[in-house]
Order: structure tokens, then C-alpha cells, then sequence
């Protein structure tokens, strides 16, 4: 049961943390973070990077 990732851009402050820990789910991208495999969460913890997330950009729906 995996959650989907979203990005608030608004809030991304391009730290990388969310990459660096699920790298097949996250990339940065002009100093943003993105989501380039939505369903990518059963290959590492989604979870983990959204509690990671120092400004609270990523969210799970």
C-alpha cells in the first residue's frame, strides 16, 4: 500500500534530502524537488523523506 508523493514547490527548498534517500522517486531540478515516479514509494521509504523534509514540502496522499 504505497502512498503517492506531492512536491509543494512553494515550500521545496532544493535540500536534496528527499533524493538522496529515494533517489527512484525524487530528483532535483532547478533548485526543486520533483516527483519523477509517483508509484516508486514501494522501492524505498517515501515516508522517511517526507519526515525528513526540513520545510514539510512533501506530503503523502
Amino acid at each position: 500500500m504505497a502512498n503517492t508523493p506531492v512536491v509543494d514547490l512553494d515550500l521545496c527548498i532544493g535540500c536534496g534530502t528527499c533524493e538522496s534517500l529515494c533517489p527512484e522517486v525524487f530528483q532535483l531540478r532547478d533548485e526543486k524537488a520533483y516527483v519523477i515516479n509517483p508509484e516508486g514509494c514501494n522501492t524505498c521509504n517515501c515516508e522517511e523523506a517526507a519526515d525528513s523534509c526540513p520545510t514539510e514540502a512533501i506530503k503523502l496522499g
